[in-house]
């Protein structure tokens, strides 16, 4: 029987082997790297860097520039290098995309907060279960906002304020007024996370609703839908330092066919392979910046990133040949 749209994935097995493998020391994980071919003309300086940035933070990286499994042998000429120039690489990508992600994240919360507090001159909407189509996950977000109302109060107060130091606007409406018990929609947005957010959308009963938060960003609401729950994937990595050049993601923006979305022009822009790559993630980026920050330098910072790299990270990434050239990112690199 196919899986029903929201139900859980089934659990997987485990694996059946026992992991025996000793730690290693910074010193023996160089020995090691050197035995399987990799360059290392500067030890202490590689010692260094794997033990401030670790070997199993470092060690993905690497594995372009093997032969493959079992000996996970260097091809010839690799050195130390090669491997870390590629973490830097990723580091630099994962801090541009953090950066269109910060201000999209901001732009859905205010378009969330001002659609829906405007359309039913309520900002306390979010309070309604009318507004939502599962209670039960109407009653968790209104949970959340509460714990975080009650973490607020209970924690030291916030800074006394004066001409540079102000208190939070949670801590203020908590200790200014006595009802409603819950902030308004514009202070409960900022207590979610990314993936609440993304929740509480899902989650709203009116297709003309999500339909109106939506045209604010310049999508229409499947599309927002599919590109918040890629962004939640995506963010969680970038937040926790991980590798994303070349990260199967596992969840993709949706490929928008409405011409009033900001996309692609070429037929051939985004070849098959591509679709289940980062590309994608960072054409609905920059398609969402095209209406809420249209002046952004960001296209061309990332184009600054891009151009020098070798056609090993492009193909890692599902960027095509010659992406630069097309009229969605043109306009904005030349």
């Amino acid at each position: 029987m196919p899986r029903q749209p929201g139900e859980p994935r089934p659990t997987r097995a485990r694996g059946s082997l026992d992991y025996d493998k000793p730690a290693l020391s910074a010193l023996e994980i160089v020995g090691r790297l050197t035995g399987r071919g990799l360059q290392i003309p500067d030890t202490d300086r590689a010692e260094r860097y794997l033990r401030h940035i670790g070997y199993y933070r470092l060690s993905p990286y690497s594995i372009p520039f093997q032969h493959g499994r079992p000996d996970h042998l260097y091809r010839d000429g690799i050195t130390f290098d090669h491997v870390l120039d590629l973490y830097v690489f990723d580091r630099a990508l994962r801090l541009l995309i953090m950066d269109a992600l910060e201000r999209v994240e901001v732009a859905v919360r205010a378009a969330l907060t001002d659609t829906m507090s405007i359309t039913y001159q309520d900002p306390h909407w979010y309070t309604n279960p009318d507004h939502f189509r599962h209670l039960g996950k109407h009653a968790g977000l209104l949970k959340i906002v509460r714990d975080a109302c009650a973490a607020q109060l209970r924690g030291a107060p916030d800074a006394g304020e004066d001409s540079l130091v102000h208190r939070s606007a949670l801590e203020h409406y908590l200790t200014t007024y006595r009802s409603p018990e819950l902030p308004p929609s514009w202070l409960m947005v900022e207590t979610l996370t990314i993936g609440q957010l993304n929740s509480a959308y899902r989650n709203m009963i009116r297709r003309a609703d999500r339909t109106a938060v939506a045209r604010n960003v310049g999508l229409t609401a499947p599309v927002l839908e599919s590109w918040l729950q890629t962004y939640v994937r995506v963010r969680n990595v970038c937040a926790h330092h991980g590798r994303l050049w070349n990260l199967g993601l596992g969840v993709y923006p949706a490929i928008p066919n409405s011409p009033t979305i900001s996309w692609l022009n070429e037929a051939d822009a985004l070849p098959e392979r591509s679709r289940k790559r980062l590309y994608p993630v960072l054409v609905s980026l920059q398609s969402i910046l095209d209406t809420v920050s249209p002046h952004s330098s960001w296209a061309q910072r990332l184009h600054t990133l891009l151009q020098p790299r070798p056609h090993l990270n492009l193909e890692g990434m599902g960027i095509p040949t010659g992406w630069a050239e097309d009229d969605f990112w043109k306009r904005h690199i030349i």
